[in-house]
Order: structure tokens, then sequence, then C-alpha cells
């Protein structure tokens, strides 16, 4: 029997695997409330958080959990490394706040940080390197790595409105900052990837793109993001944006990407029909309304839905149209992994 990684990983080559795969984005929004721990221990308290990562695996088995075993101090990462300030709380992840909203300031002083020395880049880096020698010695390890993506990042560096006024007034400074954080990401990376002993994959999460046009995505987004993207061929590359953005959709695939996680405001059938069948997609039952909010009866009847409209034929990966919301219960999780195995049992004995 194939294990569920194996299911996703079918699913990426949009393949259709025995069972459809159920893949979650999970992190320190969701993790510590599910754990009823204060979010400030589950960051500090390395065995803290290896219990409950792992113990996602016994309680979903089923499930694929993306990253898996991620080490995140919420977004605040990749701004750290740049300077931003950052402001931690018990009950949610740290906020981030700009130190300028001149992206003048920005363009003209901007350097590649260095992820061994650069705000919590190092700390996240010790730590992968630790955990991954503890889960390889109980048969486990960490496969994916992650990053924000460009837009994202920049935008934590002066605040979005600067950053999409400038993205049409002064499109060079703006692609003078978008340069040197790509370059960033790029090295954040494969720093990440080089602490893990068998790397199977990367993510990249950026809802800002979804905010721009198709004009400005192709002539000033779309060279970034597939520059990081063709950085790691050969490896699995899950690109996250839960932004509605149904007129980029005939761009993104370019992006060259292999999953495609975004909105369940966007309509999963239309998606794969204007993707075609060149991106696995990973979605698209509603977070919160459903997610949080729903009965799992709700979630269940959703799940199908999306099934019946996207699973036939392969490269679906079912899942919340983003990541795990805060306060999700657990049981509509298990309402997911039921219609996931339902619908392929009901699916393979009607061929």
């Amino acid at each position: 029997m194939t294990t569920p990684w194996e299911r996703f990983k079918q699913a990426v080559r949009l393949e259709e695997p025995e069972q459809v795969p159920v893949g979650l984005i999970v992190d320190s929004p969701w993790l510590p409330g599910y754990a009823g721990i204060d979010t400030r221990d589950y960051y500090l308290f390395a065995d803290k958080w290896l219990d409950i990562n792992r113990g996602l695996l016994e309680r979903f088995p089923d499930a694929t959990w993306v990253p898996g075993f991620w080490i995140e101090y919420g977004m605040a990462a990749e701004p750290s490394a740049f300077g931003t300030r950052m402001l931690f709380y018990p009950d949610q992840p740290p906020a981030i706040e700009p130190i300028t909203t001149d992206l003048a300031f920005w363009a003209e002083r901007i350097q590649p940080a260095h992820p061994h020395e650069a705000g919590l880049m190092p700390l996240v880096l010790r730590r992968y390197q630790a955990m991954d020698e503890r889960l390889r010695a109980d048969g486990l390890g960490i496969r994916m790595v992650c990053a924000r993506g460009p837009m994202a990042v920049a935008s934590w560096l002066s605040g979005i409105t600067p950053l999409m006024t400038d993205l049409a007034m002064e499109p060079e400074r703006v692609t003078k900052i978008l340069e040197v954080v790509t370059t960033t990401i790029i090295d954040w990376l494969r720093a990440q990837l080089d602490m893990l002993h068998a790397p199977e994959g990367i993510m990249l999460l950026d809802d800002i793109v979804g905010m721009v046009s198709p004009r400005h995505y192709e002539e000033l987004v779309q060279p970034h993001l597939r520059r990081i993207f063709d950085a790691f061929d050969g490896l699995v590359r899950v690109y996250h944006n839960d932004t509605p953005c149904p007129k980029l959709v005939p761009h993104l695939a370019e992006a060259n990407f292999d999953v495609f996680n975004f909105s369940h405001k966007m309509d999963i059938a239309e998606v794969k029909a204007t993707m075609g069948h060149r991106v696995a997609l990973m979605g698209n039952v509603a977070p919160l309304d459903l997610g949080v909010n729903g009965t799992p009866e709700a979630v269940h009847q959703a799940a199908t839905e999306c099934l019946d409209k996207a699973a036939a034929g392969g490269g679906l990966i079912l899942s919340f149209g983003g990541g795990v919301s805060p306060g999700t219960p657990a049981e509509n999780i298990d309402a997911l992994l039921v219609a996931a195995h339902e619908w392929s049992q009901q699916h393979r004995a009607s061929q």
C-alpha cells in the first residue's frame, strides 16, 4: 500500500493515485492552539515542537503535512533578515512592522541577506539540522522546506500599499528590490535544504502576487517566481497563493512550479480547465467558513464536490483553499480524509 507522501508525489506527477491524497499546510497559526500551548513556547522549546508535529502523524495517519515539520516563526524569518521589527504574542504568530514606507530607502540600500547570519534565519537552520537528525533516528525525516515569496517579503519591508503603488509608478525601483529579495530567497531555500539528509521539495508562499494585474505580473513578477522555481528543478515545487486571482490563472503555470494551492473562492473545475494538465491542484475547501466554522458533514460535502469536479484523471491533492486556519477542529480534517477515501473507493469500483 502506498504511503500518504507517495500518493502526494503521484498527484504531483499528474498521475491518479489509488486514493486521492489529502495535503494540509500547517504552521504556527494553527498548531499551538490545536495543542493547547503558548505560541511562544511552540517556538522556543524544541521538544514541544517535535512532539506536536510528530503527533500529527499518529492522529491523522492518512494525511500529508505540507511541508511537514516546518520550522518557522510565522512570516518573520525572511523580513527579519532585512531588519524589520518583530512583536511576539502568546496566542498568535509574531507581527512584523516595516522600517519605512519609502521604497526609495530600500532601492538605495538593500543587499542580499546571508542566511547563516541574518535575522532569525540562522536559528531556523540550526534547528533544522538538529531536528532532522533526531527524526532520522526514528525512521522519519524532513522532506520539504519553505520561504515567503518575493512580493510577500517586499511587502513586509515597506507595507503593501507603497509596494503596489511603486509597482505601477516606479517599476524600476521595485524590480531592483525584488531582484535582491529573490536572490536572498534562493540562498535561503538552499541553506535550509543543505541542513537535511534527504530533502525532496520546496514550498513558496506569496499571496501578494494575487493582487497585481496580469500585465504587471508578466512583466515584473513572473521573472522572479520563475527564477526561484527554476533553481530547484527536480524537487517537488509547491506554490501557495490563496488570494483570489482568476485573471492570473492562465499565466501562473509558466512560473514552473508543480503544485498550486489557491483560494477556495476560485472554482476548482475552472482552474483545472484553464491551467490544463500542467500542474497539480491542491484545494479547495473553504478554510474558514467550513474548515473552522463548518460541521464535519458540511466539510465532507464540500470535499466530495471538489473531488467530483477535479479528481478524475489525476493531479488533485484535496486540501483547504489555503493553510489550516486557527481554530480548525480535528474532526473537520477527519472529514476531508473520509471524503477522499470514500470517493476513491467509489471511483475505483466504477471503472
